[in-house]
């Protein structure tokens, strides 16, 4: 009888009858050629082709990636402000479109290549199936990052600060370096770098300085004495006022008594600067400069004082001679 192992493996009859081992062996053979050898190469190719499609994917993802955002960078503002759309397209839409654009092509990428992979695939029909409890779970776990992607996106529609604007912000004062998905980066006048996230910046009050008008009013207070020229004093200050370049004169100037202390009184000065930024140095220096002056032209400018008054009491001795020996009689 003829064997059909051995025909079908090329093998001699002799081979195949020389005892069980050889027997066993060809059978191996025949089963790893048939069966596995067949699916291996198969998967071996499959898996290769799998994994350079998915390197082609990601690389180009990321060469289309940096070439749009620089594109988006550097080109488009250009042609921005040779065009009617210059106006209403400021900074803070172009970075925050910037970034959206970019983002979208991630997606693109991660979704191409999650289309590849058999397993991925897999799994992204799971979770569609189902999507109520998935969107559900992730709606909670991404809630804080959704909503600072959302009120990063309400920034740039609806601009109460834009890239460059001053603002202060929970006692902070600097301007807005750049807004991005996530989170506003404020840098303040110390270089340090506040980062908000976007949430906080479109719920949060803020004072913006340079919206509408950067123009500032700026005040300075002063205190002199009750013994001190009025009229005198407000002469000075008026006339250090005038003599700084930074200050704004033909918008006005005033000097008014605002207040009648308990040692002093005041005298608030407000004057008008191009921002907020030269109103604060210019009010270091007017102070400073005012000073000067009135230590110059005898001009007290007090400080809080209190008169202590010391009561001595006496012990009055007592009238009736002879009372300590009544209270305390010898014993003899």
């Amino acid at each position: 009888m003829v064997n059909p192992i051995a025909g079908d493996l090329g093998f001699s009859a002799q081979l195949t009858g020389q005892g069980p081992v050889e027997d066993l062996i060809a059978i191996i053979k025949y089963i790893y050629i048939r069966y596995i050898g067949g699916a291996l190469a198969e998967n071996i190719l499959y898996l290769i082709s799998t994994i350079i499609s998915v390197s082609i994917i990601i690389i180009l993802t990321f060469i289309i990636a940096r070439l749009v955002n620089e594109l988006l960078e550097k080109h488009i503002p250009r042609i921005m402000e040779s065009s009617r759309i210059g106006k209403e397209f400021d900074e803070t839409s172009h970075a925050l479109t910037r970034r959206l654009i970019v983002a979208a092509i991630y997606t693109v990428g991660i979704l191409m290549t999650i289309l590849l992979i058999p397993s991925l695939n897999r799994i992204a029909i799971a979770m569609l199936a189902g999507a109520g409890v998935a969107t559900l779970a992730i709606g909670f776990a991404a809630q804080d990052s959704l909503s600072n992607i959302i009120s990063g996106i309400f920034l740039a529609l609806f601009k109460p600060v834009r890239i460059g604007d001053y603002v202060d912000f929970k006692g902070e004062y600097g301007y807005i370096e750049d807004i991005t998905l996530r989170h506003t980066i404020i840098c303040t006048s110390d270089l340090r770098r506040i980062i908000v996230p976007n949430k906080l910046m479109g719920s949060d009050f803020i004072v913006n300085w340079s919206i509408n008008n950067p123009e500032t009013v700026w005040p300075v207070i002063f205190r002199i004495s009750y013994s001190a020229d009025i009229d005198k004093a407000r002469s000075i200050i008026t006339e250090v006022v005038e003599g700084h370049p930074d200050v704004l004169k033909e918008r006005g100037i005033n000097v008014r008594l605002t207040e009648l202390g308990d040692f002093a009184m005041t005298l608030r000065l407000t004057f008008y600067a191009p921002n907020r930024g030269v109103a604060y140095d210019a009010g270091c220096d007017i102070r400073e400069a005012v000073k000067k002056r009135f230590d110059a032209e005898g001009i007290e400018i007090p400080y809080p004082y209190q008169n202590v008054i010391i009561a001595k009491h006496l012990a009055c001795p007592s009238t009736h001679p002879g009372a300590e020996d009544d209270q305390h009689p010898e014993e003899g």
